[in-house]
């Protein structure tokens, strides 16, 4: 009932440590392939989707009692994949891209990946190469520099550049990365605690449970979309000093409340103590050491609440030489080979964000797994989730899968997809996004609240 996706689905869970997963209630459709890639993006997406309906389904069962059974079909399972890239605001595509950003010939016949979403980081990297923001002006300034000149000057001023490695090049630099890293979740136990029970509910598997999410941009707000989307009360905490895209505000906030707090202020880490001190989940997935500078890294979330889950999601590791890099899916991509290879006369970027999105479910997974051995045996949980390690993964699952042989040329348009859509009344104005891709008993979760803009809410938690 799983098919292709049923030994990328085993890695997850082996990789957790659920080794009595009761997996006989998952059941995967495969559908024909959409995204226009040979990649087995399908049954890769479809293995950690179908991981996170297990861990609700077994969630729902210690709570009430009930076991769901779960259903899936890998074209939704694709799709989600490239969900911004299906979102409709007042009719037309949401998604943004600034012209700025891309590949760019270097003068050493290698290429570089720029990324400038971010007014800040594009002017920086503009400034970098004393040009305007003109692309023929910034094409002529990378091809006057080498790949790698470029890449180490942009690092070391905490720009967003990578020098597009082959596959062959990023396996001889990886070890530098993190000698322990590769796996697609690391979970374990950072001390011991009393069980907290997850107690009865009449409501969705994760009413009660509160999650903090601290994050930015797609994968770590993805997580805490996924908690949401079973009913967990997730509370995004924000800066209102930090710029961020109102696109992926919409297509991540749903379900959740958002809220600003300025942790560079004693009176900001006192809220989020108190938080935290009534969280069950927490979320960290800004650069490693950011959040530990104001006083909550590891030790402190411990001392702040023993019983917290703790998520840690970094673009290469929370360890190792590369840890302070910046990174985004496509600066993952362009770094660990996804981006080029022998039959490419140029790079070109997956058609889809499967770093971003797998990993935004990945740690959701590794949160519910958490809550579940909380439940069961006590103990201070802590996930750490890479996208880097995310890529390492589907390298592998690629290798055991095989490419798709046929595939299309083009993705879905937006009408495509319309049978997996649902419209919104916002404060934005009117969204249609893709729904749930995960259904229980047949049926998908309905979103209890609509995206808002960051900042709409206090810093406090709702009554239980």
């Amino acid at each position: 009932m799983l098919g292709r996706a049923g030994h990328p689905l085993h890695s997850l869970l082996s990789a957790v440590g659920w080794d009595d997963a009761p997996v006989d209630r998952l059941t995967i459709v495969e559908r024909p392939k959409v995204l226009a890639t040979p990649w087995p993006i399908a049954p890769m997406a479809a293995a950690a989707l179908g991981a996170v309906g297990l861990a609700v389904s077994r969630i729902l069962e210690i709570r009430t009692g009930r076991i769901a059974a779960v259903g899936l079909d890998t074209r939704a399972a694709e799709l989600a994949m490239a969900s911004s890239s299906y979102l409709m605001l007042d009719g037309r595509p949401a998604k943004f891209r600034d012209p700025f950003t891309g590949f760019y010939p270097a003068a050493d016949g290698k290429w570089v990946y720029l990324h400038g979403n971010f007014p800040h980081l594009r002017d920086a990297l503009l400034d970098m190469l004393s040009v305007r923001n003109d692309p023929d002006a910034v094409r002529s300034a990378v091809a006057a520099r080498s790949a790698s000149d470029i890449e180490v000057d942009a690092i070391r001023r905490g720009l967003c550049a990578a020098r597009v490695r082959s596959r062959e090049a990023w396996l001889g630099e990886r070890a530098r990365l993190d000698p322990a890293g590769g796996q697609p979740i690391s979970l374990r136990r950072l001390a011991e605690a009393p069980r907290k029970l997850l107690g009865s509910t009449p409501g969705g598997p994760l009413e009660g449970a509160r999650m903090l999410d601290l994050s930015r941009v797609i994968a770590g707000p993805m997580a805490g979309r996924t908690m949401a989307e079973h009913g967990a009360s997730v509370l995004r905490i924000a800066s209102a000093n930090l710029p961020s895209i109102p696109s992926l505000v919409i297509d991540t906030g749903f379900g959740k409340r958002s809220a600003f707090i300025d942790l560079d202020t004693a009176e900001g880490r006192e809220q989020l103590q108190m938080l935290a001190h009534d969280a069950d989940v927490y979320l960290d997935a800004y650069r490693p050491g950011s959040l530990g500078r104001r006083g909550f890294g590891l030790s402190d979330l411990t001392a702040i609440n023993p019983e917290l889950v703790s998520l840690s999601l970094s673009a290469f590791s929370e360890q190792g030489t590369w840890r302070l890099r910046r990174g985004y899916d496509s600066l993952v991509q362009a770094t660990t080979g996804m981006a080029i290879d022998d039959a490419s006369p140029a790079p070109a970027l997956l058609p889809c964000q499967p770093l971003d999105y797998l990993s935004g479910y990945l740690a959701a997974f590794a949160a519910m797994v958490a809550l579940i051995r909380r439940h069961e045996t006590g103990g201070r949980w802590h996930a750490a989730i890479s996208l880097a390690g995310t890529a390492e993964w589907m390298w592998r699952m690629r290798a055991e899968l095989g490419d798709d042989s046929s595939y299309p040329e083009r993705n879905p348009e937006q009408a495509d997809a319309a049978d997996l859509m649902d419209g919104f009344d916002t404060d934005f104005g009117h969204v249609a996004a893709l729904r749930p891709a995960l259904l229980f008993d047949g049926r998908p979760r309905s979103w209890d609240r609509l995206p808002v803009p960051l900042g709409t809410h206090e810093a406090i938690w709702p009554e239980r």
